[in-house]
């Protein structure tokens, strides 16, 4: 339960990482709102992950979904570059986080 948990906390990261931006430095109240709720589900959920899964993994794991998951959204929707070498980037984190799982 602590990944399903843990990954869903990723998927919120992404989400208030994404509202924080689309806030505009806190002068549009639904974007803000919306960051409030997805920040504090986020770290909610990591907390709960970490009782079960050793901090360096857990918060790595949560950062790296985060990460991932923005830099998609940026690029599928946002307008930003899609290049090679940010895929293979990407790749990469991905493969450090299925890493970690797997020998956690």
């Amino acid at each position: 339960m602590a990944w399903i948990v843990l990954v869903l906390s990723g998927l919120f990261e992404t989400a208030w990482a994404i509202a924080l931006d689309r806030s505009a430095g806190f002068t549009r109240p639904a974007a803000s709102v919306v960051f409030a709720i997805t920040l504090v589900l986020s770290m909610a959920g990591l907390a709960y992950a970490l009782r079960e899964i050793p901090v360096g993994t857990g918060y790595a794991v949560w950062v790296g979904i985060g990460a991932v998951g923005t830099a998609v959204v940026g690029m599928v929707t946002l307008g930003e570059p899609a290049n090679l070498p940010r895929l293979l980037s990407l790749l990469l984190v991905v493969a450090g986080v299925i890493g970690l799982k797997l020998f956690h």
